[in-house]
């Protein structure tokens, strides 16, 4: 039998580490802010084939010296399809961008097939805008989103288990969702839906970790009634469930690493937020959510009436 990990004798240390992220997550939203995508800030999207293998770094110099800055040029699917995102230059104003990005498309067409010698072979598949207010609505509805799921993940937990548990479980969360949207503001790597969609699938998997935590937490604490040792009973819940953790995150880990590896310029920065929420998570789950119940003096002595109340309905 594998000893048990006593992990609880480190939660100071790890709410330190968990504080000095936190600080510098928020301070770097607040001070840098995110780099937002082209689905938030609005803008033009082409996706052009071309008759040969093309370098994306050439078109974006293209670009830059006609005076397009800032544009995102990727290859999707092949070596020959390439899509530019170009957001609303800084110098134009938000009512004259909503009124020309249509057919600032045309003309970001025209300006590549004129920097190419087999420009007339280019083919134009796609051509879409996203107005400025639309982007901001798309960001702020994504950020209502967060904060929703955040509320009714405590609800659910408090419900299910306990009000200590709820409370855990969303700082747990919380935790996860600062750090990770930290990270992208120190990187200033942009900010798009397929982040925010990740963010939300890390909400998911980082509930779901805490919530297996959290059943053989009050499985233990109702299996020991009369014991006083909250610490030594959370520390033997965390090592019964960590190998099933430290499988599920290693596996989801290869997943995601494939994905960031082949799965090409559309699926990177989705496999980026997803790995550091992964990663993020799997320590929350372990540390956060279990050192919060230890600091709300969770004890199994509180179950006794949730035990008597099942016991009287007739549940095992």
């Amino acid at each position: 039998m594998l000893p048990t990990i006593a992990f609880m004798k480190y939660r100071k240390v790890s709410a330190l580490i968990s504080l000095l992220l936190i600080c510098i997550a928020i301070g770097s939203l607040a001070t840098r802010g995110l780099n937002y995508g082209l689905d938030f800030t609005g803008g033009n999207m082409l996706e052009l084939e071309y008759p040969q293998d093309v370098d994306t770094e050439q078109i974006r110099q293209q670009l830059v010296a006609a005076g397009i800055e800032n544009a995102v040029v990727q290859h999707f699917g092949r070596a020959s399809e390439v899509a530019i995102r170009v957001p609303p230059q800084a110098d134009q104003p938000k009512q004259q961008a909503e009124q020309s990005i249509g057919s600032a498309g045309e003309q970001l067409f025209k300006i590549v097939q004129q920097a190419d010698p087999n420009g007339e072979q280019i083919v134009l598949k796609r051509n879409e805008f996203v107005g400025p207010s639309l982007g901001e609505e798309l960001r702020d509805d994504g950020g209502i989103a967060l904060i929703v799921a955040l509320g009714l993940m405590l609800i659910y937990i408090a419900f299910r288990f306990h009000y200590r548990f709820g409370i855990g479980a969303v700082a747990a969360l919380f935790h996860d969702v600062i750090i990770v949207l930290g990270m992208f503001s120190l990187t200033q790597l942009s900010v798009d839906q397929s982040v925010l969609a990740a963010v939300l699938a890390v909400i998911g998997y980082s509930l779901n970790d805490t919530i297996v935590v959290a059943d053989r937490v009050r499985e233990n604490f109702r299996d020991n009634l009369d014991s006083d040792d909250s610490q030594g009973l959370i520390d033997l819940s965390i090592n019964q469930t960590l190998s099933r953790t430290i499988f599920t995150s290693l596996t989801t880990l290869l997943v995601l690493m494939s994905l960031y590896l082949f799965g090409g310029e559309s699926l990177r920065l989705f496999s980026v937020a997803l790995i550091a929420g992964i990663v993020v998570g799997t320590y929350s789950s372990i540390y956060v959510a279990s050192s919060v119940l230890l600091s709300l003096n969770i004890s199994p002595d509180q179950f006794v009436d949730i035990e008597i109340a099942e016991y009287d309905d007739g549940l095992p």
